[in-house]
C-alpha cells in the first residue's frame, strides 16, 4: 500500500493583487516522482516555496510527514531538501567546502560526515574534482553538487525547482540517472520542470495553469486527454501552416521542427482545405508536450 509523504488541501496564496496559487490540492506518495509542469506564472515555484516551509499560504493546508508546513517549520526543514533556481553555492569554495558548509547548516553530526560526503562525492561522480573550486565547474557539475548539498543531511523528500534549466542535455540525462538512484533507495521528489521531454520520465503530473490544476495523473494518461490523438504532417512552412490551421477551425496547432501537430475536433479533409494542399497525414497518441500545448490553449479541467 502506497503512504501519501505529502498532502495538499486547497492551497491558496496571493502577492497584493496577483493570486499566485488558487486553491489546488494533490497527494504524492512515497517513493515517486511527482512533476508540476505549466507555464511561466502557473504559481509552480510558489507551491515549491509553501512546501519547503519558506512561504506560508493564506488558506488551506500542506503536510509533509504528516507535519504542517506552517507550525513545523524547523521539523520540515529537517526532512526536506530544496533545490532552487538559484542554490546557492559558494564559487570560492571547493567542492567539498560546500558539502561541509551545508553540513554545518543542516547540523550533520562530524561522525557521520565523514561517510556521507565520501558516498556523495562517489555517487555523483565528483571524487575527483574534490578540490576544486565550485566557481571553476561545468553547469551540469555545478547542479550534482547542489544536490550532494542538498542530500548531505539525509531528507526524505526532496524538492526540485527546475533543476535542470540551462544545462546541457548529457548532464541533463546523468542528472535523472542520479534522480533515479535516489528513488530506488526510497527518497520522494516533487520537482518543476521546463522540459517536457523530462515530464514524461515523472511517475505522475500536475499541470499547473494560471494558479490552477488543470490536469494530474501519470503521463501517458496526461496524453490520453488529448481527444483522438494527434495529426501530424510535415510542411515547409510549418509556422505559416499551424497559424493558418489554427485561424480557420477550432483545432489547437503547434510546430515541432518541420512538423505541423493539430489536436481537436478536426479531420484530415479539414487540414488539406484550410492549408489549400494534400500532405500525407499521420494520426499518433502525441506527448506530454502536445498534451501540455492543448491544454494550455483548450478550457479543458
Amino acid at each position: 500500500m502506497n503512504t501519501a509523504i505529502v498532502k495538499v488541501h486547497n492551497l491558496t496564496k496571493s502577492f497584493k493583487e496577483v493570486q499566485a496559487v488558487k486553491g489546488i490540492s494533490f497527494e504524492v506518495t512515497k517513493g515517486e516522482v511527482f512533476g508540476l509542469v505549466g507555464p511561466d506564472g502557473a504559481g509552480k515555484t510558489t507551491t515549491m516555496r509553501i512546501l519547503a516551509a519558506i512561504l506560508t499560504p493564506d488558506s488551506g493546508e500542506a503536510h509533509i510527514l504528516n507535519l504542517n508546513t506552517t507550525t513545523s517549520r524547523e521539523k520540515i526543514h529537517d526532512q526536506t531538501a530544496y533545490m532552487s533556481q538559484r542554490f546557492g553555492l559558494y564559487q570560492d569554495l571547493t567542492v567539498e567546502e560546500n558539502i561541509k558548509f551545508y553540513a554545518d547548516m543542516y547540523g550533520v553530526k562530524k561522525q557521520d560526515l565523514k561517510q556521507s560526503m565520501e558516498k556523495l562525492l562517489n555517487w555523483s561522480s565528483l571524487t575527483q574534482f574534490r578540490k576544486r573550486p565550485a566557481g571553476k565547474l561545468s553547469g551540469g557539475m555545478k547542479q550534482k553538487l547542489g544536490l550532494a548539498c542538498a542530500l548531505i543531511h539525509t531528507p526524505q523528500l526532496l524538492l526540485l525547482d527546475e533543476p535542470t534549466n540551462g544545462v546541457d542535455p548529457v548532464s541533463r540525462k546523468e542528472f535523472w540517472n542520479l534522480l533515479y538512484k535516489l528513488v530506488d533507495e526510497g527518497l520522494t521528489i516533487i520537482m518543476t520542470t521546463a522540459y517536457l521531454d523530462e515530464a514524461e520520465r515523472c511517475h505522475r503530473l500536475a499541470f499547473m495553469d494560471k494558479g490552477e490544476i488543470t490536469a494530474r495523473g501519470t503521463p501517458q494518461e496526461i496524453i490520453d486527454l488529448i481527444p483522438n490523438g494527434v495529426l501530424k504532417f510535415d510542411s515547409d512552412n510549418p509556422f505559416e501552416e499551424s497559424n493558418r490551421i489554427s485561424a480557420e477551425t477550432e483545432a489547437v496547432s503547434t510546430v515541432f521542427g518541420s512538423q505541423v501537430h493539430v489536436m481537436g475536433s478536426i479531420t484530415e479533409e479539414d487540414i488539406q482545405r484550410s492549408i489549400n494542399r494534400q500532405p500525407q497525414i499521420t494520426r499518433i497518441k502525441g506527448s506530454v508536450e502536445d498534451a501540455f500545448v492543448y491544454l494550455s490553449e483548450t478550457d479543458h479541467g
